[in-house]
């Protein structure tokens, strides 16, 4: 359980409390979750999660591997036939739900952990190499991460965008857009859009009403 608060006396409080009911041990300052490293130096909390990245390499074979410049290739259209079916889907499987939870402080990858992870079902050879890709691209930005100060301004923004028509099969559009408070990314999400727009303004008005 992780307790947050500016109120010192509260979380004492709250700790006691909760012992009452529950054996419970205090772990101090948080440092570290399942895959996770928090770090903070003066007022700045950093989320890394170098050491995940560096198991999911080595699982996928890869820690010897070349650097990738990018997640995939720009405007990159995958089809659910492309390649060879895969003849054990497991390590797909497991490599793309571990991307996923990468993307907890990653929001770069999402769009591209996106794609990879349509075909969960009938993975294929060309899918596989893309998810490869990914990997190799992590290889270079270890140690990239989500940071957040004290000092950022309390102001909301929200960027978006949209392709059109961008996924073969269907022809819809996926849509993506950050949060940000000052300069502290809150939330995001990569996702594809429910109905065919017939415009790509019509894909990019249909973000508002996510």
């Amino acid at each position: 359980m992780i307790i947050t608060s500016d109120d010192n006396s509260g979380i004492h409080e709250l700790k006691q409390f909760l012992c009452q009911y529950f054996e419970m041990k205090d772990l101090g300052s948080l440092s570290y979750l399942p895959g996770l490293k928090v770090s903070s130096i003066s007022d700045v909390y950093s989320l890394t999660q170098a050491k995940y990245a560096s198991d999911l390499l080595t699982r996928a074979g890869l820690t010897d591997c070349k650097i990738a410049d990018s997640p995939l290739e720009p405007n990159i259209k995958l089809h659910p036939t492309d390649g060879k079916l895969l003849p054990d889907a497991t390590l797909y499987r497991q490599l793309v739900g571990s991307l996923i939870y990468f993307t907890a402080t990653r929001p770069h990858i999402a769009y591209a952990v996106y794609l990879v992870s349509q075909f969960m079902s009938a993975p294929r050879s060309i899918h596989h190499a893309d998810v490869l890709c990914i990997l190799r691209y992590m290889k270079g930005t270890l140690f990239h991460g989500l940071h957040f100060s004290s000092h950022s301004y309390l102001t909301l923004k929200v960027y978006f965008d949209a392709d059109w028509a961008g996924t073969p099969t269907d022809c819809r559009s996926t849509i993506g857009f950050p949060f940000l408070l000052g300069d502290s990314l809150i939330s995001w999400r990569s996702k594809k859009q429910t109905t065919v727009a017939r415009s790509s303004t019509e894909a990019e008005y249909r973000v508002n009403q996510h």
